[in-house]
């Protein structure tokens, strides 16, 4: 079935059961569905925020959606890299059935024929609008935000462009944005800080209907280049409210970058509630994968991946396990803190739940809205993860074992979760039938992809 298609088969469920939430009854939710903002930081580990026990960063803004809704402590990302991870996010798959699974094609764009989560909701009446890093397609091809779904867009194209924060242009939907005053470092004009600003824009302009805004940080990415000619590829305009600490320039610009993003957080809940929405607005904010060791930057300094093991490009639980928030104040309760498992690719679905429509066959995701609102939740049963640089990888989460396999010939590494978080002992020989049910379990879970063959 094409994109079309499927898109017919949404608008069909809207007009016969509008706002149904997918059997939860439309009672359950306000009369008009929430605007739905998703919020995504890009290298940020699971220990970086104060809500996840950071001691030394100050991100007042985004513990305070923690404080007011809901703190899952068992969310995952797509994947332990940028793309895949927001390919996952972006068509409900994970990395086991979704077409881009891996850094190393930045030339395969989004494909026509899929379903993005934002068509899924333009379809529901919602505008649309992504500002910030996309990469998942390139000027002129399917991949562009606009031919995905989204009425807005601002930002970065290609992921590797996203590494620049002193790049003398973006794009504003298919056009180059030129930068005029963003040369030499001095970064008058700091993409991050025009994402915040075109999302409050869009707040404004859009309030008395629907909306869908996907803010997508480049913060606390490192620019490599730069990292690799200075030791320090942390760009940021200052390294306020750092500049007295006793740390590495890198460290200060480090904890300065997630405090901007932090600010620009306030200032996007401070225009929902100035514009009366607030209330009905479903806020979610994560990370695309676990914190990088790049541009001088070491995650140890911080702590930033808490009690988990390894750090992005790991498929252990330090480099998929990542903070995730959820606040909407009409549905769910403050203060909680939920250990429902579960990952990216269910973001489509609970968006189209909320949204009172039905999401596209064929995807991995299923709907967490009754996590959220506090009714009976279903949970999968096991998440996958399959990883294509240097060597093909993969892991799986089922009940509390998680499973993970560093090559196509090796052993599978098992680890109790639930006993041992770290994943500090492999205890595989003594649990043969739980390595025999996984290794079943992968013989279906993926189909092979061309662009991204299995190497030994």
């Amino acid at each position: 079935m094409g994109k079309q298609s499927l898109l017919r088969v949404v608008s069909v469920f809207t007009l016969l059961f509008p706002l149904s939430g997918l059997g939860l009854g439309a009672q359950t939710l306000p009369a008009r569905p929430p605007n739905i903002v998703f919020i995504l930081a890009d290298d940020l580990g699971y220990g970086d925020l104060g809500c996840y026990g950071q001691p030394r960063i100050a991100t007042p803004h985004i513990d305070r959606l923690a404080a007011e809704g809901m703190r899952f402590t068992q969310a995952y990302a797509g994947s332990t890299v940028c793309a895949p991870s927001r390919a996952s996010l972006m068509t409900g798959k994970h990395t086991g059935h979704a077409r881009i699974r891996g850094n190393h094609r930045p030339d395969l764009p989004l494909l026509s024929e899929e379903v993005t989560v934002a068509e899924v909701l333009k379809q529901a009446g919602y505008h649309t609008g992504v500002f910030g890093k996309w990469g998942l397609g390139n000027a002129g091809d399917s991949g562009v935000p606009n031919e995905q779904g989204f009425d807005e867009f601002l930002g970065y194209l290609a992921h590797v462009h996203a590494h620049n924060y002193s790049t003398d242009h973006l794009w504003k939907n298919r056009e180059q944005f030129w930068l005029g005053k963003n040369f030499g470092r001095r970064m008058e004009e700091y993409p991050p800080d025009l994402f915040t600003e075109h999302s409050v824009q869009f707040v404004e302009q859009n309030k008395s209907q629907p909306f869908f805004i996907y803010l997508t940080y480049t913060i606390p990415h490192a620019n490599n280049e730069l990292g690799n000619a200075t030791g320090n590829g942390m760009e940021v305009p200052s390294d306020s409210p750092y500049s007295d600490k006793d740390w590495p320039q890198q460290e200060k610009n480090f904890a300065a970058m997630i405090t901007r993003m932090d600010d620009g957080v306030g200032k996007l809940m401070e225009a929902l509630k100035h514009a009366g929405i607030d209330e009905n607005t479903l806020v979610f904010f994560t990370s695309d994968n676990g914190p990088h060791l790049e541009g001088g930057h070491k995650p140890e300094f911080f702590d930033s991946s808490g009690a988990l093991r390894g750090t992005k490009r790991d498929l252990y639980e330090g480099g998929i396990r990542v903070p995730m928030i959820a606040r909407w104040p009409a549905r769910i309760q403050p203060g909680q803190v939920s250990d429902h498992v579960w990952a990216f690719w269910d973001f489509l679905p609970t968006s189209a739940a909320a949204a009172g429509v039905a999401p596209p066959a064929g995807i991995d995701g299923i709907s967490v809205l009754p996590v959220l609102t506090g009714d009976a939740p279903v949970s999968h049963e096991y998440l996958y993860w399959e990883f294509h640089e240097r060597v093909f990888k993969q892991a799986i989460r089922l009940g509390d074992w998680k499973g993970v396999r560093l090559g196509k010939d090796l052993p599978l590494e098992l680890y109790n979760l639930k006993s041992d978080l770290s994943e500090t002992t492999n205890i595989a020989p003594s649990h043969p039938e739980v390595v025999a049910q996984i290794e079943q379990i992968l013989k279906t879970c993926r189909t092979e992809s061309k662009e991204f063959p299995v190497q030994p």
